[in-house]
């Protein structure tokens, strides 16, 4: 689809290790859109890479919407692609909390037009289940946004 607008993507993950990438480089012919990504596991490359400021880490954590949507913002600004995808989450078996269960994941999309959402997800199963869908989840929100907002 963002071969056929003549659009580029680009990806930011945390949780899903490069999985975002690798799905979308599965596909052939991808390089006429895929920028590329960054895979930021820790804050300190969130900050370095993405421009994630030290003070929302601090204050919300590397899992929270405003984390996500730093993130988004910084891959906008380091590649100019149309549409970016930044995803962070916590994917077990720890790490988990009362207020931040293994399972939550947030997806910040930035489309053509400037259009910025964040997405909030709690997923169950294993760790590799709940990266597998929020895999899923990015690529699917991408490819809505493209076809909204990208046209």
């Amino acid at each position: 689809m963002a071969s056929d607008k003549g659009k580029t993507i680009a990806v930011a993950e945390s949780c899903t290790g490069g999985m975002v990438a690798a799905g979308i480089t599965s596909v052939p012919g991808c390089s006429s859109v895929f920028l590329g990504g960054v895979v930021s596991y820790s804050n300190a490359l969130k900050e370095l890479l993405l421009g994630v400021s030290r003070q929302t880490l601090a204050t919300h954590g590397a899992v929270s919407p405003q984390t996500v949507m730093e993130m988004v913002i910084g891959l906008h600004k380091m590649t100019n692609a149309d549409v970016t995808a930044a995803i962070s989450g916590i994917a077990g078996p720890s790490g988990g909390t009362d207020e931040k269960p293994v399972g939550l994941v947030y997806i910040a999309i930035r489309g053509c037009r400037g259009v910025d959402r964040v997405y909030e997800f709690r997923f169950a199963g294993d760790r590799q289940q709940i990266r597998l869908q929020s895999t899923s989840e990015a690529l699917r929100l991408m490819l809505q946004t493209l076809g909204e907002y990208c046209t």
